[in-house]
């Protein structure tokens, strides 16, 4: 609608109610390239994936038969009059950013828990940001939602996070995203074969380990270390190229996918102490010795979600093997 239907809408008391679905996403390559400690001098480049399962966030404007203003609705419940008392830091910084007049209800739901390196965070900030667009009767492009959570998360709540979930999420899809030093970004589909794709799936398991932990303490220390770990930034964004050259050859072995995977790990690991520990080697090992060719732990690392690459005869084992994490079927 345009503002005067906006602002007839609103004057005539109309309720309104909006449901957002944003996808959580799998980054495979060139994490910590995106931070913008880093790309705004180097540039980056990352190659993930959004997947199948989501976050939710129903909005819905109050009526005014209530004591409160505003009511939030996550793992507590904010009852408030004003902006400024909400706890929840990205709800009071998106209402904020986006000048929030009326009393809101927000609900939130997600397939899968916070704090554990699928991106929840920015699909969060990407959904909230586009149901309180959608409630103001406003159209905003994938590109400008990408764009205002990343302001979001970076400027207005100072969080350590890099630029590619907010971009993933907000987009969908397989992608490769470049950052240019000038503050631009491309994000360029991935094109392959129904079968190579399928075949990508079939070689990837998802493991929940149980252990969540706050990203932005995990990177902070990633942050500081930037200057003293170039050559692994650097070697990880090479990888994009070189993982894209492997899907997009159907003659090539998809297991050099994997190992590229596993050399990911190492060298990710070497970016900060916090990025792994003894109790998530010793999964990883695990599923090694089952016959995992590579893997990682997703996001900034330290707990979360492990992914695994193996031969699709390989998962019984593997899953067998880490019985004591919840696997976690998913599609791209």
């Amino acid at each position: 609608r345009d503002d005067a239907n906006q602002a007839q809408a609103e004057d005539s008391g109309k309720q309104l109610m909006v449901i957002t679905r944003t996808p959580y996403r799998i980054s495979f390559f060139g994490g910590g390239t995106d931070y913008p400690a880093w790309w705004r001098e180097h540039g980056g480049e990352v190659l993930g994936t959004s997947i199948d399962k989501y976050c939710y966030i129903s909005a819905r404007t109050l009526p005014p038969f209530f004591e409160h203003k505003h009511r939030i609705v996550y793992s507590q419940i904010e009852t408030v009059q004003t902006i400024e008392e909400i706890q929840h830091p990205a709800v009071r910084g998106a209402f904020t950013q986006l000048g929030v007049e009326g009393g809101l209800e927000v609900h939130h739901d997600g397939d899968i828990p916070a704090r554990a390196g699928m991106g929840s965070s920015s699909a969060f900030a990407v959904g909230l940001l586009h149901a309180l667009h959608v409630m103001r009767g406003e159209f905003v492009s994938k590109a400008d939602l990408a764009r205002e959570a990343i302001h979001l998360e970076q400027e207005v709540l100072q969080e350590n996070v890099g630029s590619q979930d907010q971009i993933l999420t907000a987009h969908g899809g397989f992608n490769r995203v470049i950052f240019h030093p000038d503050g631009d970004h491309v994000v360029e589909p991935v094109v392959l074969s129904i079968e190579r794709k399928q075949l990508l799936e079939q070689h990837l398991l998802l493991f929940f380990t149980g252990i969540s932990r706050f990203a932005s303490d995990v990177a902070k220390a990633q942050i500081d270390n930037l200057r003293n770990r170039e050559d692994e930034l650097r070697q990880m964004a090479k990888m994009v190229p070189e993982a894209l050259a492997i899907l997009g050859d159907g003659s090539r072995d998809i297991q050099g996918f994997g190992a590229l995977l596993h050399e990911s790990w190492q060298r990710k690991r070497r970016l900060s102490d916090g990025v792994s520990n003894a109790e998530i080697d010793a999964m990883y090992e695990r599923a090694q010795a089952c016959g995992a060719t590579g893997g990682k732990i997703l996001g900034a690392g330290g707990g979360g979600f492990l992914l695994v690459f193996a031969a699709p005869d390989k998962h019984p084992a593997i899953i067998d093997g880490l019985d004591d994490l919840l696997h976690v079927p998913f599609q791209f």
